[in-house]
């Protein structure tokens, strides 16, 4: 049986995280996961460290969970570096991470990542970053797409890239962002990586 961690969070203590809970909890009985509930209450999604998301992540590095629950992605932060460094450890430990509410997310994140980075080619891809790890491929590859078209020679971009099109299914797209790696790796000029600067992929 899946063993869910529930995170909800509200930011002020005249504020109820019931409703977020409510829904969370649904979706984890309808799975027949047992759940354990991790609630911030009165804390910023700005600051990285929390009472229960402490909790959790200590939890989280025991095995003591399988996958992590959250109402939306800004329950769990608002510091994109900080959301990249959670998303990162919890996919490093096995621990799967789900978000219930998904509608106008891409909109809000690249918004937030903007301000973090004003440089449109830096806030796409990590943006992309945010997306791949959230298992929204088809908006990842979209973004990362966009900053291979700008920033042709950077080995992170196409590295992510090819991850992103291998989890979408898109094995030939994926193999040729290999090969584009390699090239950068090893920098040798080649004929694709020259037909990829004068065209979109």
């Amino acid at each position: 049986m899946m063993r869910a961690a529930i995170y909800a969070r509200v930011s002020t203590l005249d504020q109820e995280p019931e409703n977020q809970l409510l829904e969370l909890r649904r979706y984890a009985e309808a799975r027949t996961w047992t759940a354990t509930e991790y609630v911030d209450r009165g804390v910023s999604g700005a600051k990285d460290r929390r009472p229960a998301l402490d909790k959790l992540l200590a939890d989280a590095r025991r095995r003591r969970f399988d996958v992590v629950v959250v109402w939306r992605l800004d329950r769990l932060g608002r510091n994109l570096k900080h959301l990249i460094t959670l998303l990162d450890e919890l996919q490093a430990l096995g621990i799967a991470f789900v978000r219930l509410s998904k509608q106008s997310e891409a909109v809000d994140l690249f918004l937030s990542v903007l301000a973090d980075h004003p440089d449109h080619a830096e806030a796409r891809y990590q943006l992309g970053r945010v997306l791949l790890q959230m298992g929204n491929f088809a908006e990842a590859i979209h973004d990362l797409e966009e900053v291979t078209r700008l920033q042709p020679a950077r080995l992170s971009v196409h590295l992510d890239l090819e991850a992103a099109y291998r989890k979408a299914g898109r094995t030939a797209e994926a193999d040729r962002e290999l090969v584009l790696s390699e090239a950068l790796r090893n920098r040798r000029p080649t004929a694709k990586s020259h037909e990829l600067k004068e065209s979109p992929i």
